[in-house]
């Protein structure tokens, strides 16, 4: 057998609707025009080739520590969001959940993104995966799902960071104040994040350290405080359980380990660095829940009730003191911060990495003169997550979620997908077993992920269609454009360039 990989063309306006980029096409075309190079099965193109090229121009890599901190903000970003658990299903299934979740929906999706990214380090991520596995119409599928899902999700932390301000100072309750403070904050991080990855990735390790530290305190000082007792109550008996609230509150803190994936283009040594952030940060995002939770519901007596975003500061307040109630208050703003910047960071990438493959229009792909940062994708994220800012917070989880879910069936399968069809592909990093073990170890979150689907509301299905519904539609228009050169677009085969993978198997 030989598989076949394209050499790459110039950049060109429009590419035409007899090759990849044709409006009708949703798959691998085997009767593409592009000249390919013949290569015994299993072997591929230098995956870092063409992204170090571009990197001449920006050493700055990312190094490991900020990727741990950057994965950090990708998933959890500390305990901040944690309490309507509590609120919704009591102490003892709020502790399982935390404990038990990562296990069943956490490191499944880390294992898939630490195989799939040292596999195909370039920017793009789960779009490349998706499309090397399924078609180019199924990568297109694939990242349209999760930009929109994340910068609806990023949607959240601009509000979260005002709403631990207002408690400090009230006038950003509600009104004008409060829609001022919401732009000027979503303003000012969009801009924090133009100034790059390098200044983004340690800003992010000073901002988990400095946000972090409040709950280890008050997990020192309630040692002696603790009721073991308290930790096995079910809840006030009177308060029925909100397993829809539960559910989204565990998936929301413990998932978007993949997003990293987007930036492996800009990571140093991306083989060897990615699997060791990913257990780094999986490793401290565990204890970071499970510190303040098992603190504050062991220490303090239930009232259920209370439980609702920002009661931490009010616990840490309880067992320690006011000063540890503002420090944790700050850092929930600090967090905030952290989080904005790293899911701004994966969208404007990933927005990136499309153009190189020819997804979407080619000016997604600029860099800033100054910072080689890609503006247009960091701006046009920006602006859709401040539209989204001011709807219901509820919803925007909730929603985001449901994209969430439908990409990461289709990652899944993916991942599985491209196992069989390329066995001997180079994995730097390989999950240690057969396909069946891939499908039982995905079979589990794959079922969750069905739940937190079925159980969405009305309003949250009449959005998630929608965004599908727009998403399969702006893959033809945006084919149309191509065949009819209607705006620039790199050729689709630029994606063998910019990833080195596998195009096409044949006997």
């Amino acid at each position: 057998m030989t598989v076949e990989i394209q050499i790459p063309n110039s950049h060109v306006r429009g590419a035409g609707s007899g090759g990849e980029g044709g409006a009708a096409d949703m798959g691998t075309s085997p009767s593409s025009p592009s000249p390919y190079l013949q290569l015994e099965e299993g072997e591929v193109v230098d995956p870092n080739a063409p992204n170090n090229r571009k990197k001449k121009k920006n050493n700055n890599k990312l190094t490991l520590i900020p990727l741990i901190f950057l994965i950090y903000f990708e998933v959890s970003g500390g305990p901040y969001g944690e309490e309507p658990a509590v609120l919704a299903a009591g102490p003892l299934l709020s502790i399982v959940g935390f404990l038990v979740f990562p296990f069943i929906w956490s490191i499944p999706e880390a294992l898939v993104t630490a195989e799939l990214s040292t596999a195909y380090p370039g920017n793009g991520g789960y779009v490349i995966w998706a499309g090397q596995a399924f078609g180019p119409f199924w990568g297109h599928l694939m990242g349209y799902l999760k930009f929109f899902s994340g910068v609806i999700n990023n949607a959240a932390y601009p509000v979260l960071c005002i709403d631990y301000i207002q408690l400090i100072f009230p006038v950003f309750d509600s009104g004008s104040p409060r829609t001022i403070a919401i732009c000027a904050a979503t303003v000012f991080m969009t801009f924090l994040n133009y100034t790059g990855l390098t200044i983004v990735g340690y800003t992010a390790v000073a901002l988990g350290v400095v946000s972090s530290i409040p709950f280890y305190i008050m997990g020192l000082v309630s040692l002696p405080k603790l009721r073991p007792h308290r930790w096995l109550s079910m809840g006030d008996p009177t308060v029925k359980k909100d397993w829809h609230l539960f559910l989204n509150t565990l998936f929301w803190n413990l998932n978007y380990w993949d997003n990293a994936s987007t930036l492996a283009g800009e990571v140093d040594q991306p083989q060897k660095n990615f699997p060791r952030a990913l257990l780094s940060a999986g490793f401290m995002t565990v204890i970071g829940y499970l510190v303040p939770l098992l603190a504050a519901t062991g220490a303090l007596e239930l009232e259920q009730s209370s439980w609702g975003n920002g009661f931490l500061a009010d616990a840490a307040g309880m067992i320690v003191g006011k000063w540890l109630k503002y420090w944790v208050e700050v850092g929930a703003v600090l967090s905030g911060i952290g989080l904005f910047e790293a899911q701004l960071s994966s969208g404007s990438y990933q927005l990136m990495g499309m153009a190189d493959m020819g997804i979407v229009p080619s000016f997604f792909a600029l860099r800033a003169k100054w910072f080689n940062t890609p503006w247009v994708g960091i701006v046009l994220s920006s602006a859709i997550t401040l539209g989204i800012s001011f709807a219901s917070f509820s919803d925007i989880i909730s929603s985001a979620n449901f994209l969430y879910s439908m990409s990461m069936l289709l990652e899944f399968a993916a991942f599985i997908w491209l196992r069989k069809k390329y066995p001997k592909l180079d994995r730097p990093y390989k999950v240690p077993m057969g396909i069946p073990g891939l499908v039982a170890m995905c079979l589990i979150p794959t079922g969750f992920l069905v739940v937190v689907m079925v159980i969405g509301t009305k309003m949250v299905y009449v959005i998630s269609a929608a965004f599908t519904v727009a998403g399969i539609i702006s893959y033809f228009v945006l084919n149309f454009c191509k065949a009819r050169s209607c705006l620039d677009f790199t050729r689709q085969e630029n994606e063998a360039q910019e990833i080195g993978s596998i195009s096409e198997v044949r006997p």
